[in-house]
């Protein structure tokens, strides 16, 4: 009888872990059993609620279109809320795959933070001003906790051999 290949990557020491990738440690829910920062946890939380706000808008944008608001050009219309879909859609998958620890979420929590900055300081400069900080104080807060060290530590998992979806 054989024994199966032994995978160096994982120590069979680790209490909890069978050495074949998949840890029967629960206490968090993180990759490899560590604690989840509450940095991740936040920013996961904003990026949700920004994909939720972006869905909010795309409901509003087709009731307005059905009750016979004026456009320019209805195509220009449903390209608009085509993006503002597929960018909801985005950032719901960035929000739970950052939860989740994957590398490839911080940049594009990055990258949304920054999009949103770019709106919020305009509106808040604008006149609006309770729209914009409410638009700049969780991105700010996002970007900040995007470079704490543990988030950076958290959210290094590669995907592996499983499929992330």
């Amino acid at each position: 009888m054989s024994r199966p290949p032994l995978n160096p990557a994982h120590d069979p020491a680790v209490p909890g872990d069978d050495g074949q990738g998949t840890s029967h440690n629960n206490s968090a829910g993180a990759p490899g059993g560590g604690q989840r920062p509450k940095g991740i946890v936040v920013i996961s939380i904003v990026v949700l609620l920004e994909a939720l706000a972006l869905l909010t808008a795309a409901a509003l944008y087709v009731y307005q279109l059905a009750t016979g608001a004026p456009v320019t050009s209805f195509w220009g219309a449903v390209f608009t809320l085509g993006l503002l879909l597929a960018f909801s859609a985005w950032l719901f998958a960035v929000s739970h795959f950052l939860f989740r620890g994957y590398r490839w979420t911080r940049a594009a929590a990055l990258v949304a933070q920054l999009f949103v900055l770019t709106i919020g300081f305009p509106t808040m400069t604008g006149g609006l001003a309770l729209a914009g900080l409410a638009m700049v104080v969780p991105a700010l807060a996002g970007i900040v906790l995007l470079f704490d060290k543990r988030v950076i530590a958290f959210a290094s998992r590669t995907g592996g051999s499983r499929a992330a979806l």
